[in-house]
C-alpha cells in the first residue's frame, strides 16, 4: 500500500468511525467505544458527539466471525440517545457467543444502562454515574393515547432487558426509574 493510499485509508477511517486507524497490535481482545449520544434513526447535529448504531452492529458481527478474536471490551461514556438503537446494540452484545466486558467510564445514562448490563461482565468506574429515568419523547405529539401506549411499551422493553441481564428485580428497577429528585 502506497503512502498516499495509507493516508487515504486513515482519513476514511477517521471520517467513518471517528478514530484514526491505529497501528495494529495483534490482540485477541477487540475494543469498542460508545461515546456521546447514541445516534439512531434521526441524524444529530454535527456539534454533537455521537456513536452511530449502524457502525457498532457490524463491529459486533466482525468480532463474532473473526476466529482470532476471543472477546471484546465495550467502553461506555454516553448520555443515552435513541432507545431502539440502544436496545439493538444491547441485544447485539448480549447475543454474542464470545465473552464481552462492559466498562462505564464517565457515564452510562439512559439507554446506556441496558448496554452496560448486556455484557457477560459489567464494571463501572468509581467516578462514573448512571441515570435511570422513564422513556422520554421530544417533538410534536399527535394522538396522545397511542403515543403514551407506545412509550409504555418501549419502556417495558428497556426494563425487561435490564432485569434479564442484571441482578435487579422489575419492581426495584421501576422504583429507581420513577424516583423524583434523586440521581438513581
Amino acid at each position: 500500500m502506497s503512502q498516499f493510499d495509507r493516508q487515504e485509508y486513515i482519513n476514511n477511517n477517521l471520517t467513518d468511525f471517528g478514530m484514526p486507524n491505529l497501528p495494529q497490535v495483534p490482540s485477541r481482545i477487540q475494543c469498542i467505544s460508545i461515546i456521546g449520544q447514541i445516534e439512531g434513526h434521526m441524524l444529530l447535529g454535527s456539534q454533537n458527539k455521537t456513536t452511530k448504531y449502524e457502525h457498532i452492529l457490524p463491529q459486533l458481527v466482525a468480532i463474532e466471525q473473526d476466529k482470532d478474536v476471543e472477546g471484546a471490551v465495550v467502553l461506555l461514556n454516553t448520555v443515552g440517545g435513541d432507545v431502539e438503537s440502544g436496545l439493538a446494540i444491547a441485544e447485539g452484545i448480549a447475543g454474542m457467543k464470545k465473552p464481552v466486558v462492559t466498562v462505564v467510564l464517565g457515564g452510562g445514562h439512559s439507554i446506556g444502562v441496558p448496554i452496560a448490563t448486556a455484557g457477560n461482565y459489567s464494571f463501572i468506574a468509581a467516578s462514573a454515574s448512571m441515570t435511570i429515568h422513564p422513556v422520554r419523547l421530544t417533538g410534536m405529539v399527535i394522538g396522545v393515547p397511542a403515543t403514551m401506549e407506545y412509550i409504555e411499551r418501549m419502556q417495558d422493553r428497556v426494563v425487561d432487558f435490564v432485569v434479564r441481564h442484571s441482578h435487579i428485580s422489575d419492581e426495584k428497577f421501576r422504583e429507581l426509574m420513577f424516583t423524583v429528585g434523586e440521581l438513581s
